[in-house]
């Protein structure tokens, strides 16, 4: 019969190896396929992204990490999949704005702060204002007075209530002192093809979806939503230069569920932007209308609350209900 000095002496060797085992485990990692979640359509504009540095991890790593598209909700299904699994840096989680505005606008079945390790910024994307072609403005201030005066409001498309694109339009009427009608559509093509007929007025949309219909004289931009010009269009000024404050960018990012090891957090942090720093990935990017970014957890952690932050404000100050 085992006595009580032995049971403590046994428990505490049992603890000793699960702690080894622990240790040894964040030290190999990664010995088994990790996959990232990614909220969006396979083969999108902000899918691409995570589809050129998978490869570059799994060289890098020496191991397998596979993209899982799990879209609906604006991201949220692929989110709560992530905030549920278990803490040990297998499951990763890509996001975008997206993340932050629904997460402002909606009760999520997932704290977007403490359910989450973030890892790091991947790039940011400027907005930029568009108008339809015919439309009598060609700079923010004229706009803000063809607003101010126009019997009809003007009204804007967004791909749905409580989108960023959607957001940005009731940031801008709040900024501006302005009132301007959102009309949601399912998607960027279907509101787009509306302001391509004149049906509405004006869209915010990310550069990078904009730039084609730009060049292609379809529709016209007059100002870039970024704090600073844009290499991309160096042309367009800032909102703020009009409406002093103003800024919307979205941005593309990495994470993983709270909890997970320090040490696996600050490897993939490392392993990321290493892959980022690769000339051909920062040729992708910065083509496809990004700015690289990169960072520490501690700063992506900073960016994901003051975005929700901004977009909470803007929610309960424009009175937006979303059923």
């Amino acid at each position: 019969m085992m006595t009580n000095k032995k049971i403590i002496t046994l428990c505490l060797m049992l603890a000793g190896v699960s702690q080894c085992r622990a240790a040894s485990n964040v030290e190999a990692y990664p010995h088994r396929p990790v996959r990232i979640v990614s909220g969006f359509q396979a083969g999108g504009s902000s899918d691409f992204l995570v589809r050129v540095l998978a490869p570059k991890l799994s060289e890098q790593m020496g191991q397998s990490f596979v993209i899982e598209n799990r879209p609906g909700a604006s991201g949220a299904i692929g989110a709560n999949l992530v905030a549920k699994a278990s803490a040990d840096g297998y499951t990763l989680l890509f996001i975008s704005g997206a993340f932050t505005a629904h997460a402002a606008a909606v009760k999520t079945p997932y704290d977007p702060i403490k359910d989450f390790a973030w890892l790091t910024m991947i790039v940011t994307y400027p907005f930029v204002l568009t108008v339809r072609n015919d439309l009598p403005t060609k700079n923010v201030m004229e706009f803000i007075t063809l607003a101010k005066k126009s019997n009809s409001k003007l009204n804007y498309g967004s791909v749905g209530v409580g989108s960023v694109f959607h957001l940005s339009g009731e940031l801008f009427n709040s900024m501006a002192g302005i009132e301007t009608l959102h009309v949601p559509y399912k998607g960027s093509p279907e509101a787009l093809t509306d302001m391509l007929g004149g049906r509405i007025d004006f869209m915010f949309m990310t550069l990078t979806g904009a730039m084609p219909h730009i060049k292609s004289n379809r529709i016209r931009a007059i100002a870039i939503c970024s704090r600073e010009r844009s290499a991309q269009m160096p042309e367009l000024p800032p909102i703020a230069q009009s409406v002093p404050g103003y800024e919307v960018t979205s941005f593309a990012g990495i994470g993983t569920t709270a909890g997970t090891p320090k040490p696996i957090i600050m490897r993939l942090n490392r392993e990321i932007r290493t892959a980022m720093a690769g000339a051909d990935v920062t040729k992708q990017f910065t083509e496809a209308g990004g700015d690289m970014r990169g960072g520490s957890p501690e700063q992506m952690t900073q960016h994901v609350t003051d975005e929700i932050a901004k977009w909470r404000r803007v929610v309960k100050e424009r009175h937006i209900e979303i059923h």
